[in-house]
């Protein structure tokens, strides 16, 4: 909105607790005031106050808002303002939105589309100076979104298209999300992509579906499928395509965009063109070391399913004997009770003899929650089914570095993770 003219100013918690933060310098650089988070930031000049669901009721900011009469909308009701002024595609699903979403917004801008992007990741391709890469200022109507069901405002949205891609275990239950998914693809006036090899998806009710797939018959199916160790080939009705990124789950992330841009009439030639130029999303198997000996990689993997993915494709990197050492920092005491049982699951299954787990003890962002679980809780149950797991601060994981081949950091939220990441590849160097 800043970069559309508007006077912004706003506030956090963790810039206050962090006032060397870099995107208090980023925020300046555009004019945006960053104030403490004490209330005194707002008068009655503002037009609107904007909070994330994640604030609590007792914020001093909401409290002024209230005494002064400025008008408050929560993040996903103003986005779901925005998305109304725009012809949006609302990229939904458990796993992938973030790719996926910048990947289609990339795919659009290299060909010519002028959209505009709101995301949840950072698009490496996007990044200048001057923003963050997580949004698009662009000259057209088109609007991608990343449309997260965490708090299920996806139900407001009421896009033009839509792109269901996964249903699995996350901030809800499936069967709660699976509902909140059917309204989304019943509020779209036009297509709705949907994964055709998910098997919870396949059991939702919606109407105008295009279907993408690798197992099973679709409009979109990927035939001759190549995994090769950091890229995917592939061919979809007729025309050959490059992936610069491994794993299955990106191949369906890059079949969701093949689907809908051909739907919206590009010609699958040309996306064809535009697909092996994009590099990814930031912590999405960020490569920082690989040098023969060793390969680091920094992930956002969090949910059950996203760590499955994300194991898999390591395990067909390292091939049978080359050894993995997991480092897993859960985010968020009520979603770490969650997906407890799902998270001991995915470990368990996945765990090699060759491989080890260290859980980095659950991320605490402030707020109110109830600190009733601990990444011991984890360990514990993994241990017993005769898997290696740890839990360790950072400092004694740095001690014990060398021990396996690759090493991957794991978890959402922290962007300390990702320097993290770099500190290991470095002492491994």
């Amino acid at each position: 909105m800043a970069d559309r003219g508007n006077s912004v100013s706003g506030s956090d918690r963790l810039l206050d607790q962090e006032p060397g933060h870099f995107l208090r310098r980023l925020f300046a650089h555009k004019g945006i005031l960053v104030v403490p988070q004490d209330g005194t930031g707002l008068d009655a000049s503002f037009d609107l106050a904007v909070f994330s669901t994640a604030v609590e009721k007792d914020n001093p900011d909401l409290a002024a808002a209230a005494r002064l009469n400025i008008p408050v909308k929560t993040r996903p009701e103003y986005l779901a303002d925005i998305v109304s002024r725009f012809k949006t595609v609302a990229v939904a699903g458990t796993s992938g939105k973030s790719t996926t979403s910048g990947m289609l917004a990339f795919m659009m801008q290299r060909l010519g589309m002028a959209p505009n992007f709101i995301g949840g990741g950072r698009v490496k391709q996007f990044r200048t100076p001057e923003t963050q890469a997580n949004y698009l200022v662009g000259s057209s109507d088109l609007l991608v979104i990343e449309a997260c069901e965490s708090d299920g405002s996806i139900v407001n949205y009421r896009p033009a298209h839509a792109i269901i891609a996964n249903l699995d275990l996350d901030h809800h239950s499936v069967a709660e999300t699976a509902r909140m998914f059917e309204q989304l693809a019943a509020h779209t006036s036009g297509l709705v992509v949907v994964g055709a090899d998910d098997k919870n998806l396949a059991r939702c009710s919606f109407e105008n579906v295009v279907g993408f797939s690798v197992d099973r018959s679709s409009r979109y199916q990927a035939i001759a499928v190549s995994y090769e160790r950091f890229s995917t080939s592939f061919r979809v009705n007729g025309q050959g395509f490059e992936l610069n990124m491994p794993g299955r789950h990106n191949l369906y992330n890059a079949l969701a965009c093949i689907a809908l841009l051909s739907e919206m009439g590009v010609d699958l030639a040309a996306i064809a063109s535009a697909l092996p130029v994009f590099t990814g999303i930031e912590r999405r198997f960020d490569i920082h070391l690989n040098d023969g000996r060793h390969l680091v990689v920094d992930d956002y993997a969090h949910n059950p399913h996203k760590l499955e993915s994300l194991m898999q494709t390591m395990q067909g990197l390292s091939g049978i004997g080359g050894s993995i050492c997991y480092i897993f920092q859960p985010h968020g005491f009520g979603p770490t009770r969650m997906m407890k049982q799902g998270y001991i699951d995915v470990f368990t299954e996945n765990l090699r003899a060759v491989d080890r787990l260290v859980l980095l003890p659950i991320y605490y962002a402030g707020g109110t929650a109830a600190k009733d679980i601990s990444s011991e809780d984890i360990a514990d149950a993994v241990r017993a089914a005769g898997r290696a797991a740890d839990v360790l601060d950072r400092d004694a994981v740095m001690a014990a570095l060398g021990d396996y081949e690759s090493y991957v950091v794991l978890g959402a939220r922290d962007d300390s993770l990702s320097d993290f990441a770099e500190k290991i590849a470095a002492a491994l160097k």
